[in-house]
């Protein structure tokens, strides 16, 4: 079996070790379809995993990276054949099962779903998880029956990777964008991909009162804890959260005065295990509305060996936008 290069994670007496190594294919886990990766990216999720800030990776050794795009070399799939171009994001990959971050993959093929029609290898991996979520973000909330019309939508950690595809989809989509972050030096950036007002995440990150002035019919969080709880209390009558990360934290110190008050909704989003019908409209969906230079605007791009070192960044809050992995 052949050797290749892969990120791996080992844990010690002192804690995890994070190493770029020589990874044998014979060690790969359990799946009906081998890849080889061509592209992966750097997600927040991954940042937990490799600097191990919190309990994400639940088997040792590990080799981080939840999402690829690659192609397929061997498969005892009936849906997949060698040569098919994949794309995988979730399942626990990169967290229980040996993901991204090298040169071949061993999966499901049931976590799989074709490269999406008008969208390129590179560019799936600039949406990820983060841009794939931001999407499930959205569809919940036009399944909720909230419009641009009902008034603005807030974006929270808007220059971050959800953050930055959600403000484009929903700017895309008509709604007027206000975008939430702590980086002052971000307003143009996101500006030019379609937020109309700048708010200051000091607005939202200290505790506050139950409920507040109304100012937004629809919001995206990817920040948790105080930030959630002051997006909530700030929510208009009858509109709808959709709340799918915890960069500030896991918490939600609210009341239930936005709820029975106002009617106001809290939709969570869950992007690990998303049904494949649903997996595969949002993906869909992602390659006919989001503007694809907008993406290549808010994408970077590394290589395999660079990526064991942004861990720390991505969790700081150092990373704008999306970083693509070019692994193969």
């Amino acid at each position: 079996m052949a050797r290749f290069k892969a990120w791996v994670i080992e844990k010690g007496e002192a804690g995890q070790n994070l190493s770029f190594t020589d990874f044998d294919e014979a060690d790969l886990m359990d799946g009906d379809v081998t890849v080889r990766v061509t592209h992966s990216c750097l997600n927040y999720k991954d940042g937990l995993a490799m600097t191990g800030a919190s309990p994400v990776v639940r088997r040792f050794p590990m080799i981080p990276g939840i999402d690829f795009s690659g192609v397929v070399e061997a498969s005892d799939h009936p849906e997949y054949k060698p040569g098919d171009a994949v794309v995988l994001t979730g399942w626990g990959v990169g967290e229980t099962h040996l993901g991204a971050y090298a040169e071949k993959a061993r999966v499901k093929g049931d976590w799989l779903v074709p490269l999406p029609a008008g969208l390129s290898p590179e560019q799936t991996m600039a949406i990820g998880t983060a841009g794939y979520t931001a999407m499930l973000c959205l569809m919940a909330l036009d399944a909720h029956g909230v419009t641009p019309k009902d008034g603005p939508a807030l974006v929270t950690g808007a220059s971050g990777g959800v953050g930055s595809v959600a403000v484009a989809l929903l700017a895309r989509a008509g709604w007027h964008v206000m975008a939430s972050t702590g980086r002052a030096g971000e307003a143009d950036y996101l500006k030019s991909l379609g937020a109309a007002e700048i708010v200051d995440r000091e607005e939202l990150g200290k505790p506050g009162r139950p409920l507040g002035k109304e100012r937004w019919a629809a919001a995206i969080d990817a920040v948790g804890s105080t930030t959630l709880a002051n997006v909530l209390a700030q929510t208009k009558a009858d509109g709808a959260v959709a709340a799918c990360g915890l960069a500030q934290g896991m918490d939600l110190p609210t009341s239930v005065a936005p709820f029975i008050l106002r009617g106001v909704s809290l939709l969570g989003i869950n992007s690990v295990t998303t049904p494949q019908a649903k997996r595969r409209a949002a993906w869909a969906r992602l390659a006919a509305e989001l503007d694809l230079d907008k993406l290549a605007a808010m994408t970077n791009r590394i290589g395999l060996a660079e990526v064991g070192g942004l861990g720390p960044d991505i969790l700081s809050g150092k990373v704008r936008g999306r970083t693509v992995v070019e692994v193969g």
